[in-house]
Order: C-alpha cells, then structure tokens, then sequence
C-alpha cells in the first residue's frame, strides 16, 4: 500500500516536475536602442528531436516594392511561399551557399515555392528591383524566435540543463554575424538576458525598375 501510494504522489507531481523556464531576451545597440529582427536560437545540451513550430506563416512576400518580413525564421525542411502582391513583376534569386535558386519573373497574385534543406543564412535579392534585400535565417536549434520592435522576444518551456544561446544578426558585426553565450536553464521561472550588439550600417539602394 505504501509504494502505491508513493507511486501515486510522484504521478501527482510529474505535472510540476515537468515544468520548465521561459527565456527573455533584449537585444540593443551600445547606445540601448532596440535591434529587432534578430534570430535568437537555443540548443539544449540534452537535445532531443522536436520540429520547430511557429504561429507566423513561412512566406516571404514582395509588397511595396520590398520584401516583407526583412528577416524570416524556418526550420530545416520548410517550404516557404513567395506570393508576389505588388502590380509589377518580381524576379527573386539566392546565390548564397545555403541554398541557391531563382524564381523566373512571375505578376501579382502569383505564388512560388522553395523547399530550405539546410541550415544556414540565405541572402534575398531581386533581378529587377536592385532595393529588395531580405534574408531567411533556416535553423535545425528546436527553439527560435525573432525581436520584435522592441529588440524584445521571448522563448517558451525550455528544458532543464546546460543550453547554448544565439543571437544572430544579418548586419551584426560579430563572426558569422552571431553571438553565443551557454547557459544553465533552470527547472521552473524565467532567466532574462540582454545581448549588446554592434550594427553595420547596410549599403544604400534606390528604389527602381
């Protein structure tokens, strides 16, 4: 009776056992102005596999004669939609090693499809339009998320033990445009970081035909 009752409390606390913390993030310049669109990832030292699953659509859209959103996040093995929805054609290409395509010049309403197999940073251009810069950052780390405005952004129930942290930047000044930090990540609460990012100015580009 005794160890099924024993058996029985440690069912009971699994729930709360389980629990884990929740990371908060704020990236800034020296001077404390926000940088948003900074990927930041966590890979758990015991690492187990789980896809990657995010609310925001894997889609890089042309709007306003731009790309739209300037940096997107993907797991490995996403297929990301390319809907043109300005009135003029767009030609869209990649010669990064990361993955290298182009997709023939298509009008609006139309849609493309690329499939990103491999991890790594993928620069976005466009052959008619010089000003269309974006880049898709493709991660196999079980946690990512983006900065927002706000250079703030928040991971979700990350498991207990040793974790490495990224934040990475496509114009930071740092190798590979990324910093790391390793970190403990405890059993339950919320750990706050803040990561100090230097920024290289992005080389001008007039909008045109």
């Amino acid at each position: 009776m005794r160890h099924i009752l024993s058996f029985l409390i440690v069912l009971a606390c699994l729930p709360v056992c389980a629990r884990a913390a929740d990371l908060d993030v704020h990236v800034r310049t020296a001077r404390g102005a926000p940088v948003s669109d900074a990927i930041v990832t966590v890979e758990p030292e015991a690492r187990t596999p789980a896809p990657l699953r995010f609310t925001q659509p894997l889609a890089m859209a042309q709007r306003g004669l731009q790309f739209d959103p300037f940096v997107l996040v993907v797991p490995v093995g996403a297929e990301v939609r390319f809907p043109n929805e300005d009135p003029v054609r767009h030609q869209v290409y990649s010669f990064s090693p990361t993955k290298t395509f182009e997709l023939k010049l298509y009008g609006k309403d139309q849609t493309r499809t690329v499939r990103f197999d491999k991890a790594g940073v993928v620069s976005l251009g466009c052959n008619i339009h010089d000003q269309m810069v974006a880049f898709i950052k493709v991660t196999d780390a079980p946690f990512a998320v983006k900065t927002d405005a706000s250079g703030h952004a928040v991971l979700h129930g990350l498991p207990v033990g040793r974790a490495t942290i990224r934040v990475w930047h496509p114009y930071m000044k740092s190798p590979n445009g990324e910093q790391k930090l390793d970190l403990a990540i405890p059993r339950t609460g919320s750990i706050a970081q803040s990561f100090t990012a230097e920024l290289r100015t992005p080389a001008m580009r007039m909008p045109g035909y």
